[in-house]
């Protein structure tokens, strides 16, 4: 709206001007044709005396007054044969672009005087506009006629005539202002509206993700991993009664330590799936339980925990919880670590979570270039953390590894809320 005001106040007061131009123009043009071209005779055009005073009587009675300050007349060849400014008549000079083209076509023109001009030298030090009306004496010789008006009363009028259009426009845009309004209310409204629903269902789509892979691995759990454990205790059982054929004990032990991997790697995926509630106490078990599987895969954990005192919310723990996660799966799949420690602490009512490896660390400004190597994830991790009031940050040193710190809002156990 307020550009809409700018650009319409600007055209609205170039208008204005130049209908006070044009209206300087009209006047020129009745005064010239109207009150002095009939008083003009080509004695004039002699330098007579007497015909000089006439029309200087005429100009000086009937035409010059506030606005139009200055009267010259001219011929074809730049002779000032009369101006209210006695030095000026008898002198010649050349004739502007304005004054032939008016010469030329019988139509008045306009413009700007220029004050440096000789023939301007007596004119009044504030910028006038020049109008020139083609005109004839009563027997017909064709001449200039020339008027002053003051510059500064032609801009007044502009401004005067702008104002006229200002109330309409400031009313007539506040109307269409408070039409929108109602409008625009409504469609952010419903924005907003949209926006709710949408999360709502996220939340509902990860509610019910989280829901399944837990239904899955409870499953899984219950029954292929307790039968792929039978089959395991049965086949080492098989090759310790085939002490007569070492072969077939050979083959049933190796096939008893198979699948026996392959349910240490199962437990290993049920570990990765968050519980349902991590509470103030159970976001150490936890962080336990994910990091028990790492010795079996030669990495040394270290495990410090000092929330005395302090309340973790469901939230803040799940977010903790995967802040581990998905550092420790960065540490051992991406950086070759061998040796991680999970710290948990309590400061300045935030829970602080740093996870540090000796893995492969890299430059410190190389964590953008390391997205595909699983970091990704961190970064996703990074935005929840924002949103939530936290933050998240990587340090990587090529000699020391990597270090995460997440810091998560934490209630007190004091805070009365």
């Amino acid at each position: 709206m307020l550009l809409v005001c700018a650009v319409t106040a600007w055209v609205s007061l170039t208008v204005g001007t130049q209908r006070a131009v044009e209206d300087a123009r009209s006047l020129t043009r009745v005064v010239a044709r109207g009150i002095v071209a009939p008083t003009l005779h080509d004695d004039l055009i002699q330098s007579d005396a007497a015909a000089i005073v006439v029309t200087d009587d005429v100009v000086r009675s009937r035409v010059l007054g506030d606005s139009l300050v200055r009267v010259k007349i001219w011929t074809r060849d730049g002779t000032v044969i009369y101006s209210d400014e006695p030095g000026l008549i008898g002198e010649r000079f050349v004739l502007s672009g304005e004054q032939r083209a008016a010469f030329a076509s019988g139509v008045s023109q306009a413009g700007l005087s220029p004050l440096s001009a000789t023939e301007n030298r007596f004119e009044l030090g504030s910028d006038l506009l020049e109008v020139y009306q083609p005109i004839e004496t009563v027997e017909g010789t064709p001449l200039l006629f020339e008027a002053y008006f003051l510059h500064d009363d032609i801009t007044d009028l502009g401004r005067r005539l702008w104002w006229q259009f200002v109330p309409v426009m400031i009313v007539a845009l506040l109307a269409m202002e408070l039409v929108q309004l109602p409008l625009a209310w409504r469609m952010a409204k419903r924005l907003r509206a949209g926006q709710e629903e949408r999360e709502r269902l996220l939340r509902l789509a990860i509610d019910a993700s989280e829901l399944e892979r837990r239904r899955l691995a409870v499953d899984l759990h219950n029954g292929v991993v307790q039968n792929l454990s039978a089959v395991s205790f049965s086949l080492a059982a098989q090759g310790r009664r085939s002490s007569a054929d070492p072969a077939a004990a050979a083959e049933a032990a190796v096939a008893a330590e198979s699948i026996r991997t392959s349910i240490t790697s199962l437990r290993a995926l049920f570990g990765e799936i968050p519980p349902r509630e991590v509470t103030e106490d159970g976001l150490e078990f936890a962080i336990r339980d994910l990091m028990a599987g790492l010795p079996a895969r030669g990495v040394e954990t270290a495990l410090e925990v000092r929330l005395a005192g302090s309340y973790v919310d469901d939230d803040s723990a799940a977010l903790a919880y995967r802040v581990v996660q998905e550092a420790l799966r960065n540490a051992v799949g991406h950086a070759g670590a061998t040796a991680v420690k999970v710290t948990l602490s309590a400061s300045d009512g935030q829970m602080n979570v740093v996870v540090d490896d000796n893995g492969r660390g890299g430059d410190p400004g190389d964590l953008g270039d390391q997205v595909d190597d699983g970091r990704a994830v961190l970064e996703m991790l990074a935005d929840r953390l924002a949103e939530a009031g936290g933050s998240l940050g990587v340090l990587l040193d090529a000699d020391t590894g990597t270090r995460v710190v997440a810091r998560l809002r934490l209630v007190t156990a004091d805070d009365p809320f």
